[in-house]
């Protein structure tokens, strides 16, 4: 098989915008710290963005260490909190539910932490009106194009019939941004560059900031230093600082509060500057835009160029140059956004949802993609949170009468689990960690990675162990109640028993923590055995699985949100318990029947991938283009996918590319055929190389 031409592989998909798109800017970023920008290159139509919420993606400056908390008006924390208690099997355990006595402290304690938007970049521009605020409707012949290889933007338009030409790139080792602009403009004194600082505008989406706001409550001062503008920010309790340096002289403005404009003496029609944001005060000397543009060429060609790749372009299939885009996206879009030392939250570091909190149970669908791609170390970066929380998981899993750490679902770097039911009885992202390890051990088979993550290891498997019940009528273990399975929705929480994805995660988890053991010389555990073996199987009814024994009739009571029983095997290597034929079945209707108005983005992914193993190459295609009604599962221009009109969503491009690795890298026991996923009709012609099977 010939060597895949990667630069021309990737180029070919690098995004362009002719026109101000709304739903699809572009983001540079080093997975700790993102910008997204509009055609200017900057964030210079920020408020335009801002203010047409639903129908526009907010202009974001994010990263992994910002972080704001509100003073607490309540006497009440997380840590005195009424627990509520839930009958599990006659013995009554206690879960930080909300109770209807509390709801707004609940709702304070939900809300914090949240994500520090950290302010604008903008361009000012002088026109015959004089200088101000650039509208979009000023500017003509907009062509942007994200340069994938450099990570570098390329935005060129005209302003008033002056061609402007901009150069933006993320540091991949720095949270600063890079801008050169080459125009007529800079020559005649007509460009500016502004800096504008937000309060916290505490709200679950959006930017997450209040600009044009001045309180007493945040405060930016402004100092010069070693041929740099520092600005020191204090926002409540919260510091952090920009530091901004440029290649040419000049004076800074504040026409008000917390906006700061430079005001450039360009002898030439080229300008440069690097602006530095850091949570405390960084004397470090700043790189130079040609040192940030030289580094950021090097980290993209290298990750590109190591590593995995699939290239589809040969294939008949008409649909396969669009997959073949979705998936170079989708790499571009996770390594920038959510590759860094926190788990991601669902829309990365471009969008603030959910106040920017991150979800454990998301975190294989971020992350398990990288090692299938030859990255590992994108997924071990953020694998040591749960180490800095495990006390914390221990704790939780003491107060309920359980062994080893459970595992919280919604959460902020605190590692707190605000009081929600949901939230509180979700257990799918319990066995990630054993997952997330096993997927670096079969990356690095050495034992210093089986020393690192055994304490994870085998805190999560106790804990696992421990809340399988044995049920004496029945002779087996079971799962719940109380139970929240990745299913949330239509289920009753409190008397919820054995959801069949779980199911199938319990078998898997605990027998990888049996074999971690056996590495390291131990001895198995014999609770982890007998559950493996009496634990309850996943029920069927009418001929196909359920996706909950206790509500047995999936189609009747809650075909909607996630299909996660397909994933039992599909996601999940599954068991010879499996009916094959069954699910099989079950596939097909899930297909056919399925209410895919609520569906999320990774669902049609995790569809493709029981698709996979069942041979069913046609229908694993069929589902990663499945067309669901909120357009989930449509990526836009810049790649990114939204949950419905409210936020992107970055787990369906984790997911698509869990889902491609696996469908063209094969997985444990697959085919010994070349891409075992993908159809052998002739339709797809499939290159892979780097890829390494899902277990």
């Amino acid at each position: 098989m010939k060597t895949i031409d990667r630069r021309s592989l990737v180029s070919r998909h690098n995004p362009v915008l002719r026109e101000v798109e709304w739903l699809s800017p572009l983001t540079v970023g080093n997975g700790d710290f993102a910008m997204t920008v509009d055609p200017t290159g900057l964030q210079t139509f920020g408020e335009w963005y801002e203010g047409n919420y639903r129908a526009a993606h907010p202009l974001c400056t994010l990263a992994t260490w910002g972080w704001h908390e509100f003073s607490n008006p309540y006497a009440v924390t997380t840590d005195n909190y009424p627990v509520t208690f839930f009958d599990s099997h006659g013995r009554a355990v206690p879960y930080l539910a909300q109770h209807k006595d509390f709801r707004d402290e609940a709702s304070f304690l939900y809300a914090n932490p949240h994500r520090l938007p950290l302010g604008w970049l903008k361009f000012r521009f002088l026109r015959e009106t004089g200088w101000q605020e650039a509208f979009p409707c000023h500017f003509s012949n907009f062509r942007q194009e994200l340069d994938l290889w450099s990570g570098i933007i390329h935005s060129r338009y005209c302003l008033d019939g002056h061609p402007v030409y901009v150069q933006t790139a993320c540091h991949p080792e720095k949270d600063l941004i890079a801008v050169r602009v080459e125009s007529s403009l800079a020559k005649r004194g007509a460009v500016q560059i502004a800096l504008e600082f937000p309060y916290i505008a505490n709200n679950p989406w959006g930017t997450g900031g209040l600009f044009h706001r001045d309180n007493e409550r945040h405060a930016t001062s402004q100092r010069e230093a070693d041929k740099k503008t520092i600005f020191s920010r204090k926002v409540d309790a919260t510091d952090y600082s920009v530091c901004f340096a440029s290649s040419a002289a000049g004076k800074w403005d504040s026409p008000r509060p917390h906006y700061y404009i430079f005001s450039p003496e360009c002898s030439g029609e080229s300008l440069e500057f690097v602006t530095l944001f850091s949570p405390g005060a960084d004397n470090s000397a700043l790189p130079t835009v040609a040192e940030t543009f030289a580094a950021s060429r090097r980290h993209w060609e290298v990750f590109w160029s190591k590593g995995g790749a699939v290239s589809l372009g040969e294939s008949p299939d008409p649909r396969a140059i669009e997959l073949e885009r979705r998936v170079i996206l989708s790499r571009y879009q996770t390594a920038a956004q959510c590759a860094g030392s926190l788990p991601p939250q669902e829309s990365g570091l471009c969008h603030v949802s959910f106040y920017g909190r991150f979800h454990l149970e998301m975190h294989w669908w971020h992350g398990a993609h990288f090692a299938l791609w030859g990255k590992p170390e994108l997924l071990e970066r953020s694998l040591s949170f749960y180490q800095t929380i495990l006390e914390k998981a221990k704790a939780t899993a003491r107060r309920q009468g359980y062994d080893g750490a459970r595992w919280p679902k919604c959460l902020g770097p605190n590692g707190v689990q605000p009081p929600t039911l949901l939230e509180a009885t979700l257990v799918w992202q319990q066995p990630h960690p054993i997952y997330f390890a096993e997927l670096l051990y079969r990356a690095n088979p050495t034992r210093e990675t089986l020393d690192r993550y055994a304490d994870l290891v085998f805190a999560t498997a106790e804990f696992m162990g421990s809340f399988a019940t044995w049920e004496e009528k029945n002779g087996r273990y079971v799962l719940g109640p109380p139970i929240c399975p990745a299913q949330e929705w239509r289920v009753k929480y409190a008397t919820a028993m054995n959801p069949a994805f779980e199911l199938s995660y319990w078998d898997y988890g605990l027998r990888a923590a049996q074999s971690w053991r056996e590495r390291l010389g131990l001895q198995r555990v014999p609770l982890w055995d007998r559950v493996c073996e009496k634990l309850s199987r996943p029920m069927q009814y009418d001929g196909v699985y359920s996706a909950l024994e206790s509500q047995p009739d999936t189609w009747r009571e809650y075909s909607i949100d996630h299909p996660t029983l397909l994933a039992m095997q599909g996601m999940l290597p599954g068991g010879d318990w499996v009916d094959r034929e069954a699910l099989r079945r079950t596939l097909h209707r899930v297909l056919h029947d399925w209410c895919w108005d609520i569906t999320w983005g990774w669902d049609p992914p995790m569809v493709a991938m029981t698709a996979a193993r069942l041979g069913e190459g046609n229908l694993a295609v069929d589902a990663l283009f499945l067309d669901t009604p909120f357009g989930n599962n449509r990526p836009r221009l810049n790649g990114l996918c939204w949950q419905g009109d409210r936020y992107p969503y970055l787990p369906g491009n984790g997911a698509l590319l869990a889902a491609v690795a696996m469908m063209a890298g094969g997985w444990d026991g697959s085919p010994d055929v070349p891409a075992p996923g993908f159809p052998r009709d002739g339709s797809w012609i499939v290159s892979a190389e780097g890829l390494a099977p899902l277990p």
